[in-house]
């Protein structure tokens, strides 16, 4: 019986973890440039000196799902957002470089350029930052200029680029904090083929109906396995019994 109950328990585990994925992507679905995770498992046999008719479920990472969420115009000067492939570089919390498609822009006291989870944004020249300006403007290639203070309409001074890239999306990962690595550990050289979309945000790709109804699935195929665990222990407990006849 404890082949029965080691089955049984390796889906409910992978019901579970499927359950936290799904919950995750929900919880993220009105956060700008979320991309959401998909969350699988696959049947393996369970080796032995057996016929093979019972399976485990083993977890497999299959990745993130890449496609693009839906603008939403702002009209506000320091929202962008990636217009198709690439990505924004930004600082992580480590100073190290990584990637989002999270383009809703802030400036700090100091006037580096953040994101609204507070990694600075990389310029091509280095993290970028603004000095005191009267207007600001991010151009569809990621160029920011700025009209500095007392001056005229005219005097529009080009101060960097916004750092955009676009690795191979094989060879991306992502982290913990929700920002994107390449898996070897490289830098990406600016790609300037990447366009923005100026006064927009890209909003999270997670299918909120969607993911409601796996964690539903989850859940129900959660409870099937519990049950099974019990009938193993009912199955247990009644050839435990026949064993005291004997």
């Amino acid at each position: 019986m404890d082949k029965l109950l080691y089955v049984a328990m390796s889906g409910a585990m992978q019901s579970m973890q499927s359950q936290n994925i799904h919950s995750h992507n929900l919880a993220n679905v009105d956060t700008v440039g979320f991309k959401a995770d998909f969350a699988q498992a696959r049947s393996m046999p369970v080796f032995g000196e057996h016929y093979p008719s019972r399976v485990y479920a083993m977890t497999e990472n299959p990745g993130v799902n890449y496609d693009s969420g839906p603008l939403m115009i702002t009209g506000k000067d320091l929202d962008i957002a990636v217009d198709g492939e690439g990505w924004i570089a930004v600082v992580d919390a480590e100073g190290n470089e990584a990637l989002t498609r999270s383009g809703e822009l802030f400036i700090d006291h100091l006037g580096f350029v953040t994101t609204r989870e507070g990694h600075t944004v990389m310029g091509n020249a280095g993290p970028l930052v603004v000095p005191p300006f009267e207007k600001l403007e991010i151009g569809v290639d990621g160029t920011v200029s700025i009209r500095a203070l007392g001056q005229g309409p005219e005097a529009l001074t080009e101060l960097d680029r916004i750092k955009l890239v676009k690795p191979p999306l094989e060879e991306l990962e992502k982290g913990l904090d929700g920002l994107f690595r390449r898996k070897d550990g490289l830098i990406e050289d600016p790609d300037f083929t990447v366009r923005l979309v100026k006064g927009a945000l890209e909003r999270s790709n997670v299918n909120a109906v969607e993911s409601l109804l796996s964690i539903l699935s989850a859940a129900r195929q959660f409870e099937l396995q519990v049950k099974m665990m019990e009938k193993s222990e009912e199955m247990d407990a009644s050839a435990a019994r026949v064993m005291q006849f004997t």
